[in-house]
């Protein structure tokens, strides 16, 4: 029997066309559909998603379901930021996924990144007072950013009015969507 606790939830996870982290993505949007949530993937293109494992290696193809910039993101009560270090650098010199990311640091909202995914809320500079995880060597782009960089598997903020949870790598996401469904349940 499925586990539907959040049925009526709904997910924008964006990512680029190439060099997604195949777990960073794959694993959190198979866990929230089988926990009832919908979960879109928006890419920059309805081109295939070409993921890697381990920032070298072919990993599955994933199909977007919407595009960068056909996405409403007022309709979403959680963001998605998986990481892959190109994944992360090519879609924060997107504009419209930047424009994303802030439409949801508002007060409210929820975002949710993992490994060098907040390589893109650095980009969108929403990170002033924000404790965050990342993989580290994003560590100082985010102390850059004003935000405070710990060394842990999940952390959860809530400081300015909108939610951010953060996880270093694919190791941590059983952490990591433990607390994303925790998120999305109180929501």
């Amino acid at each position: 029997m499925a586990d539907n606790t959040l049925n009526g939830r709904r997910v924008l996870a964006i990512v680029t066309n190439y060099g997604v982290e195949q777990d960073e993505l794959v694993v959190p949007v198979q866990h929230l559909r089988s926990r009832g949530a919908h979960v879109d993937v928006a890419a920059v293109s309805r081109e295939e998603i070409r993921t890697l494992v381990g920032d070298k290696d072919p990993g599955k193809s994933v199909e977007a379901d919407v595009t960068l910039a056909d996405v409403d993101a007022s309709s979403y009560d959680l963001l998605l930021v998986p990481g892959g270090t190109v994944n992360a650098d090519t879609l924060r010199l997107e504009d419209k996924a930047v424009d994303i990311v802030r439409s949801f640091a508002e007060p409210g909202r929820k975002v949710a990144a993992i490994c060098h995914g907040p390589w893109l809320l650095v980009e969108a500079d929403v990170l002033d007072g924000k404790t965050l995880t990342s993989y580290a060597s994003v560590a100082t782009d985010i102390r850059n950013a004003k935000g405070t960089w710990v060394d842990k598997s999940v952390m959860r903020c809530d400081a300015k009015g909108w939610e951010l949870i953060t996880s270093r790598n694919p190791d941590d996401l059983d952490d990591f969507l433990r607390e994303i469904e925790s998120a999305l349940e109180a929501a």
